[in-house]
């Protein structure tokens, strides 16, 4: 996806046309080419495979209203569902979600979409689900490692293929610290469901690895230490806060539970 974008924004000044093959589809994508034809540019095609861009000469400033973070949104939701929680998030588009939306359900998940906010009930257990990563609209690579860190305590074993990007799996090693049963085996990773996590010091080893560790810690039994969040800086903004948030009506339990959760607007 960021080739995509960077292609797009480097040739936006660029004399004649330029057409892009092999696009990423992702809404990231389509969200930029309305801000920049808002701005005066010419981006056509965005959300598809091929995009053309018409080189201009200037662009106009412009007030816009970036889209919500979806994977942000879906690592909210599995911190509900890997802690037994009962969540609402406000949400203008589901529809961006809904590999993930589904994948929940299949895990036992209620999952209730109304009036632009997604209503999540989670069971106390979880049951195991298969998942593939695939290009958008397809399961997302950057929501893997923080399904599988839900996984980890599932009834039952689920199966992980990664097929977008190479080693996605080293956080495995972190969470294998916590007590999770995870084994690779090239592209897969087999989830034995445990009956609990338990705390342990852990590394971020990337963005979305050091928030499925976050999410373990959360329903582990003890204390856990995440380290190296730099990593987890780079996508998240106030994790630790909203997490809290969402704990308000039960300090003294493990679960998230019913409180909302609203998209930053910028």
């Amino acid at each position: 996806m960021g080739a995509t974008e960077n292609i797009i924004l480097s040739s936006i000044y660029a004399s004649g046309i330029t057409k892009i093959t092999n696009c990423a589809m992702e809404p990231e994508i389509v969200d930029l080419a309305n801000c920049l034809n808002k701005m005066g540019a010419k981006v056509e095609g965005a959300g598809t495979n091929v995009i053309t861009i018409t080189g201009v000469e200037r662009l106009k400033d412009i007030s816009y209203t970036v889209m919500e973070d979806r994977i942000e949104a879906g690592t909210l939701l599995c911190a509900g569902a890997i802690t037994g929680g009962d969540i609402c998030l406000n949400y203008r588009s589901p529809q961006h979600i809904t590999p993930l939306l589904n994948k929940l359900e299949e895990a036992g998940c209620q999952i209730t979409i109304k009036d632009k906010k997604v209503y999540m009930k989670a069971p106390k257990k979880l049951k195991a689900v298969d998942i593939k990563t695939m290009p958008y609209p397809g399961f997302p690579t950057d929501l893997q490692s923080v399904l599988a860190s839900t996984l980890t305590t599932a009834k039952g074993t689920s199966v992980m293929i990664e097929n977008i990007f190479e080693n996605r799996y080293r956080y495995v090693a972190e969470l294998k610290k916590m007590g999770a049963k995870i084994t690779i085996e090239g592209k897969t990773a087999v989830i034995k469901g445990v009956r609990k996590l338990s705390g342990a010091k852990v590394k971020s080893t990337d963005l979305r690895g050091g928030a499925c560790l976050v999410l373990a810690g959360l329903a582990a039994k003890g204390t856990t230490e995440v380290t190296n969040i730099e990593y987890i800086l780079r996508g998240y903004e106030n994790l630790d806060k909203k997490l809290n948030l969402l704990r308000s009506k039960y300090k003294n339990e493990k679960r998230l539970n019913s409180s909302i959760y609203k998209e930053r607007k910028e």
